[in-house]
């Protein structure tokens, strides 16, 4: 039973890169949909599978137009990169059934270096360059957060509050602050504030944390699972922007609730 009325402890750390450099195109003018990009997990799927054909697609191309050199070199070598393109292009999507199988079973048919510790953080890198160039970069991210997570809660591991990490940004709103602290306090969890961006990688070394719950924007979420799940279990947990990015940020409480339960024994 989690205590009650006790304050967590807090992390300091400062470094470089700053949180919040993926918003520096923004021009100041309200969000979309008061800065919720809230999707369903499905816009992923499609646009991640747009990537693979995409992808495949423009590597067919260039080995169309280099065929008749490589046939100089030697007259095989078009047909096996053929081939072997072929073969990538069908283990990839056979992967990526499997990986939707799985969030639609919530089960894991794949090991975690194979799916949200593996090739799935480089395929949400991917998708989202790709749904940027369209703008739809956010909301795509939101939905491959909710995918990410989906496949993490499956795995249902256990730690002890001690051994579970919770980063934080410095943009949230005070009540929301004061809301993620008292359930850390509760939990005896202590607590990461991030001000810059390669603080994760730093004080998940130096705390080595059997788990992790990050709270951030999507694009900084993105990005951080990218540099982090790789080596430690995450759960990612998304902000709604009603003031723009960097200001003033809000978070489902009970939600991070619910995670934070999920995890610790």
């Amino acid at each position: 039973m989690p205590v009650t009325g006790e304050r967590p402890e807090l992390i300091h750390l400062e470094v470089d890169r700053r949180l919040g450099h993926e918003w520096d195109e923004w021009d100041g003018t309200p969000l979309p949909n008061g800065g919720d990009f809230d999707a369903p997990p499905g816009l992923f799927f499609g646009w991640s599978v747009l990537w693979i054909a995409a992808a495949t697609a423009i590597a067919a191309a260039v080995l169309f137009v280099l065929a008749p050199r490589l046939a100089g070199v030697t007259p095989w070598l078009p047909g096996a990169l053929g081939w072997g393109l072929a073969g990538v292009a069908g283990v990839s999507l056979l992967w990526w059934a499997l990986l939707a199988t799985s969030y639609l079973l919530n089960s894991s048919l794949l090991p975690e270096r194979l799916a949200e510790r593996g090739p799935l953080l480089r395929l949400m890198r991917r998708t989202s360059r790709l749904a940027d160039r369209f703008g739809r970069r956010d909301r795509v991210e939101n939905a491959a957060v909710k995918v990410y997570d989906a496949l993490a809660l499956a795995r249902k591991r256990k730690v002890t509050g001690g051994e579970l990490l919770l980063l934080i940004p410095r943009c949230l709103g005070k009540e929301t602050l004061e809301g993620v602290l008292g359930i850390a306090g509760r939990y005896k969890i202590p607590v990461f504030v991030a001000t810059r961006g390669q603080l994760a990688r730093r004080v998940i070394k130096e705390r080595r944390p059997r788990a992790v719950v990050a709270v951030a924007c999507e694009r900084d979420m993105v990005s951080g699972l990218h540099d982090v799940a790789g080596r430690v279990p995450v759960l990612g947990l998304t902000l709604t922007l009603p003031s723009g990015p960097c200001k003033d940020t809000r978070l489902d409480l009970v939600r991070l609730e619910e995670w934070v339960k999920a995890y610790v024994a």
